[in-house]
C-alpha cells in the first residue's frame, strides 16, 4: 500500500509541471473548445449534417465531398413530399428552443448573424400552420418535373459512385412522383387542387420531354459526361450508357408517364381558376409567401404603397428623357449592342463591374444552353449554383428562345455571372460562411441582388447612355406592374377581367399577352416580387446607408458589406448593415 503523505510532493511537483505546459493552451480551449462559439458551431454543423442528407440529388449538388464533412449518405434517394407536416413543424420548435439557449452576447458577430438567420428561419417556416396544402411543387416552369431534368442532366461525375448513384437516382424518380401524387390527391380533396388551366400546362411540359424515350437528351448528355470521365474503361463506358437508356426508358419515362395519369385523374377538382385569395386561407399563406420567398415582413399593403412611389419616380423620368430625346422611342428598335459570344461577354462584365464592386478572383465557368424541348418551360436564363467544396463548375445556361436583342443577352449574362449570381455566389463562398446557411433559401436577396445589377448592366452597355436608361427604367416599370398585379391577384382577388383593365391603363392591349400573363402570376405567386421587391430592397438599404454616412458613404464598400452578410432576410440585412430596424 502506498502512503498518499509520502507521494504528496511529488503529485504537487507534477500538477505544476503540467500547468506550466497547458498554460500556453489555456487560452486557447477558453476561447474555442469550451467557448459559446464552438458550442454553437458544432449545433450548426449537426444541424447541416442531419438536414444535407435527406435527398441524394440536394447533398450531391451542395457537397462534392461529403465525406469531408462527416456525412454519409446512406441510401440513394429523392426524398419523399411530407402530408403532415406536424413533425416538421416540432422538429422547427426544438430547434428555437436549442437556439434560445445560447448566449448571444458571447457569440462572435457571424455566428450571431447564423443565429439571428436561423431563429427567423424558423419561425416563418412554423408560421406557415395549415396552410400547407396551399404550396405547390408543380408548375409549368418553376415545378419539380420540369426542374428535376436539368438537375439530372448537370449531376457532376467526381468519382465512380456519383456515376452509380446517378443510375440509381433514376430508378427513384416514380416513387418520388407517388409521394407528390399523394400531396396533390391530399390537396383535391382539401379543395386546393390547380385548375385544368394550368394541369394542362404541366401536362404539356412532360409530354414535351417524354415524346422520344428512344432519343431523349438526357442520353446525350450522359454520354457526353462519360466521354469526359477517366475513371472508367471503354467497356464500362459501354455498359453504362445501355444502363442509362434502359433506365430512361423504363424508370424515368415511366414515371412522369404515372405522373401524368395520376395528375389526369384529378382533373376537375381544382374549381378555382384565380389567385390565392380565393382559397381558404390563401391571403395567410401569400403573406407566409412573402416573408420566407422575399424575405419581407412589411405586410402587402406597405409593399404596395413602395411599388407604387417606384412607379410614378420611373414614369417621371421616362418622361423627362422622351422629353429631352423625341427620337428614343424610334432609336429602342433599331438600336443594339454588336452581336458577341457569351463567353466573350461575361469576360467584357468581369472588367467593367471593379469599379462599382469589389474585385473577385477569376472562376472557372461555362456557358450552356438550354436544350430545345425545355425551352417553352424554363427561365430565359439561369446560374447552376456549384457545390459549396469545390465552388466549381460554374454554368450559365441560356434560353435561346426568349432571348430578342444583344443588349438583353448583355444584361442577362450580368444578372446571371458578373457581377450577379455567379459573383455573388463564390464572393460569399469565399468569406467561408457556416455550411448551414447554404440550406437556407432567401430567393428575395439572391434574385433581388441580381435584379439589382442589372440597373448597373444597363449603363455598363456601350451604348447611347439615354438609351440603356430609358430601356432599365421601361424593364423596372414592367418587373413593377408584375408585382402590383401579383399582389393584386393573391391578395386582393383580381380577376382576369381587372387584370386586363388594369394592364390596358398602361398600355398593353393584346388579350392573349395579358391571359398569359396572369396565367403565369397564378401558376408561381410571389415570384416576380424575388425579383423586384428584392432589387428595392437592396436599393432602399443603399439609400439609407448613402444617408447615414453622408460625404463619407463608399459605394464598393457598401456592396462589399453586403456581400459580406450574405443571403439573407432583409431585416437581417439591415441589422448588420447598421440600420434602424424598419419594414
Amino acid at each position: 500500500m502506498f502512503s498518499i503523505k509520502s507521494r504528496r510532493p511529488l503529485f504537487i511537483s507534477l500538477g505544476l509541471c503540467l500547468a506550466l505546459c497547458l498554460g500556453l493552451g489555456l487560452g486557447y480551449l477558453t476561447s474555442h473548445v469550451f467557448s459559446e462559439d464552438a458550442k454553437f458551431q458544432k449545433f450548426t454543423r449537426q444541424l447541416f449534417q442531419s438536414e444535407v442528407n435527406g435527398s441524394t440529388l440536394n447533398l450531391h449538388y451542395t457537397l462534392a465531398h461529403p465525406e469531408d464533412y462527416k456525412v454519409a449518405s446512406e441510401q440513394v434517394t429523392l426524398g419523399t413530399i411530407p402530408t403532415d407536416p406536424s413533425s416538421t413543424y416540432s422538429q422547427l420548435e426544438n430547434y428555437e428552443q436549442s437556439l434560445q439557449d445560447f448566449s448571444y452576447e458571447d457569440l462572435s458577430k457571424d455566428n450571431q448573424l447564423t443565429l439571428d438567420l436561423l431563429l427567423l428561419y424558423f419561425h416563418t417556416e412554423r408560421s406557415l400552420g395549415d396552410q400547407y396544402l396551399l404550396e405547390e411543387i408543380l408548375s409549368p416552369s418553376l415545378g419539380t418535373q420540369a426542374q428535376l431534368p436539368i438537375l439530372l442532366a448537370e449531376y457532376a461525375f467526381y468519382d465512380k459512385q456519383d456515376i452509380t448513384d446517378y443510375l440509381k437516382l433514376l430508378t427513384c424518380v416514380g416513387d418520388y412522383f407517388k409521394s407528390i401524387l399523394d400531396f396533390e390527391r391530399e390537396k383535391s380533396q382539401a379543395g386546393y387542387f390547380m385548375s385544368d388551366t394550368t394541369l394542362d400546362r404541366i401536362l404539356e411540359q412532360c409530354q414535351a420531354f417524354i415524346k422520344n424515350p428512344s432519343d431523349n437528351y438526357l442520353q446525350e448528355i450522359f454520354q457526353d459526361k462519360l466521354n469526359d470521365f477517366s475513371g472508367l474503361s471503354k467497356k464500362e463506358k459501354k455498359q453504362c450508357i445501355a444502363t442509362h437508356q434502359k433506365l430512361i426508358e423504363n424508370s424515368l419515362i415511366p414515371a412522369y408517364e404515372n405522373l401524368m395519369e395520376g395528375l389526369e385523374e384529378l382533373r376537375g377538382t381544382g374549381k378555382n381558376e384565380n389567385g390565392l385569395y380565393y382559397l381558404d386561407g390563401g391571403q395567410e399563406y401569400y403573406q407566409y409567401l412573402l416573408r420566407s420567398q422575399v424575405g419581407v415582413y412589411a405586410s402587402p399593403e406597405v409593399i404596395e404603397q413602395r411599388l407604387y412611389r417606384q412607379l410614378f419616380a420611373d414614369y417621371q423620368e421616362m418622361s423627362e428623357l422622351l422629353e429631352e430625346h423625341p427620337d428614343l422611342i424610334s432609336r429602342v428598335f433599331s438600336e443594339d449592342l454588336p452581336k458577341s459570344k457569351p463567353k466573350d461577354t461575361l469576360e467584357e462584365l468581369e472588367s467593367l463591374y471593379q469599379k462599382d464592386f469589389p474585385k473577385l478572383e477569376e472562376p472557372k465557368y461555362e456557358v450552356k444552353y438550354v436544350h430545345k424541348s425545355m425551352e417553352d418551360y424554363l427561365s430565359p436564363a439561369f446560374y447552376l449554383t456549384p457545390p459549396i467544396d469545390t465552388q466549381s463548375p460554374n454554368t450559365i445556361y441560356i434560353n435561346q428562345a426568349s432571348q430578342t436583342s444583344n443588349l438583353e443577352l448583355f444584361t442577362t449574362l450580368a444578372h446571371e455571372g458578373f457581377p450577379g449570381h455567379l459573383y455573388q455566389t463564390l464572393y460569399f463562398s469565399r468569406q467561408d460562411p457556416d455550411p448551414i446557411r447554404n440550406l437556407i433559401t432567401c430567393g428575395g436577396y439572391i434574385e433581388g441582388w441580381a435584379t439589382y445589377i442589372e440597373s448597373y448592366a444597363y449603363g455598363y452597355a456601350d451604348a447611347a447612355p439615354e438609351l440603356t436608361r430609358l430601356l432599365w427604367l421601361n424593364r423596372s416599370v414592367n418587373l413593377n406592374l408584375y408585382c402590383l398585379l401579383d399582389i393584386g391577384i393573391h391578395y386582393h382577388g383580381w380577376t382576369l377581367s381587372q387584370v386586363s383593365q388594369y394592364l390596358k391603363m398602361f398600355g398593353f392591349q393584346d388579350e392573349a399577352v395579358i391571359e398569359e400573363i396572369y396565367q403565369y402570376i397564378i401558376e408561381t405567386p410571389a415570384n416576380y416580387l424575388r425579383y423586384y421587391v428584392g432589387y428595392l430592397g437592396f436599393y432602399d438599404l443603399k439609400s439609407a446607408v448613402q444617408q447615414k454616412e453622408g460625404n463619407s458613404f463608399d459605394l464598393k464598400e457598401f456592396h462589399r458589406d453586403v456581400l459580406e452578410i450574405g443571403p439573407a432576410p432583409f431585416p437581417i440585412v439591415q441589422k448588420y448593415l447598421g440600420l434602424s430596424s424598419k419594414n
